[in-house]
């Protein structure tokens, strides 16, 4: 037989194998982020190793609910997902350096019990809008329009429920998101229950975090955050809550001179969640710095702020029903620093609930 065919019926051999393996691999990546893949999700061995979208889909939805949150959940092994990890198990004293253990997914298991996915319905408020598909870049081009709406149904409902866009495709891959008591696939985080109320809120500079204790000095809730820039840092040592806004209208000030905004006299952009500092304002005691949301949830701690800290919008608004005037901030300098508030081992404290 003519080895020239041999070596090619040899090749079509291999690259159909490959082609073969890439096929279930994919197929079974889409199975697992079926909503059952998820809610069944089990993480094998005794600590983190490589880990499918379903277990990590799994772990940060229920991280969220248990008020450590990942930041936008992705079903992605990102920084923002260790980060929680970590600040949960300090939480409740286990050790964190290795990621996501065995010991840490029963305790995370047992602490948000319930389905990590779920059903919804969508409303007519869902798709009602207004949408803005063709939202200005620029800051300067956003001064006259009358409000800074969600740009489509898909982004508007992904923030509801505390997911990427991409994710909330992949769940409800049949669906067009236009058409109201169309059920879908969910993150199971909302709740309507009051978030417990901060002692005091710490900021790492370093960390690109946000902690919440309570009075009794439990860590309580967590939050990835962004945390000011070379060009404009956050500020330094304690400050207070001086106001808290919901839906804030954006001024800004030529003074501040941002990079990329060539304006010369002052400017305003209405309220809405795609406005600079999203949909909710929590002011501080020092002129022009404060906690605020973001039109891009997926950049929080992976981005540069203005010198002020910004969460993604769920988490700004959870942290506004978490202090109230007066409560104190206190921004950490290093990515090792610690609170001198701070007493050894971290005390077990009562489940609390995430606002959605």
């Amino acid at each position: 037989m003519d080895p020239g065919y041999i070596a090619k019926s040899a090749s079509l051999f291999f690259a159909g194998a490959l082609l073969s393996t890439i096929i279930c691999v994919f197929a079974a990546s889409a199975d697992q982020l079926r909503p059952e893949g998820i809610n069944n999700a089990e993480l094998s061995g005794a600590k983190q190793g490589s880990m499918s979208p379903a277990v990590i889909a799994r772990a940060q939805i229920l991280l969220d609910r248990a008020n450590f949150s990942p930041g936008e959940i992705d079903a992605k092994d990102g920084e923002n997902f260790k980060k929680a990890i970590h600040a949960f198990a300090e939480a409740y004293g286990l050790p964190s350096k290795a990621g996501l253990t065995k010991e840490i997914w029963i305790k995370l298991t047992e602490v948000a019990s319930e389905p990590a996915v779920t059903e919804y319905q969508i409303t007519e408020e869902d798709i009602r809008g207004p949408f803005l598909p063709d939202l200005p870049a620029k800051m300067e081009d956003m001064k006259n329009l009358p409000s800074a709406p969600y740009t489509r149904a898909t982004e508007a409902l992904a923030e509801k429920f505390h997911m990427s866009e991409e994710l909330l495709r992949k769940l409800n891959a049949a669906s067009s998101f236009d058409r109201a008591g169309e059920t879908i696939i969910v993150a199971n985080v909302l709740s309507h229950d009051a978030p417990a109320k901060a002692g005091r809120v710490e900021v790492g500079k370093g960390t690109q975090e946000v902690r919440v204790f309570d009075a009794q000095n439990n860590l309580i809730a967590f939050y990835p955050a962004t945390v000011g820039s070379e060009e404009k840092p956050s500020p330094s040592g304690t400050l207070k809550v001086t106001t808290i806004q919901s839906n804030p209208t954006y001024r800004y000030n030529p003074e501040y001179r941002f990079r990329g905004v060539r304006a010369t006299e002052p400017f305003t952009i209405k309220p809405g969640p795609n406005n600079p500092v999203g949909i909710v304002w929590i002011g501080l005691s020092t002129e022009s710095y404060g906690i605020h949301g973001t039109p891009d949830p997926a950049k929080v701690s992976k981005a540069e702020s203005h010198g002020c800290i910004r969460l993604t919008n769920w988490d700004a608004v959870d942290l506004s029903k978490r202090v109230t005037k007066g409560t104190s901030i206190v921004f950490l300098e290093g990515s090792g620093e610690r609170s001198k508030n701070r007493q050894g081992k971290r005390k077990r404290y009562s489940k609390g609930a995430r606002s959605g």
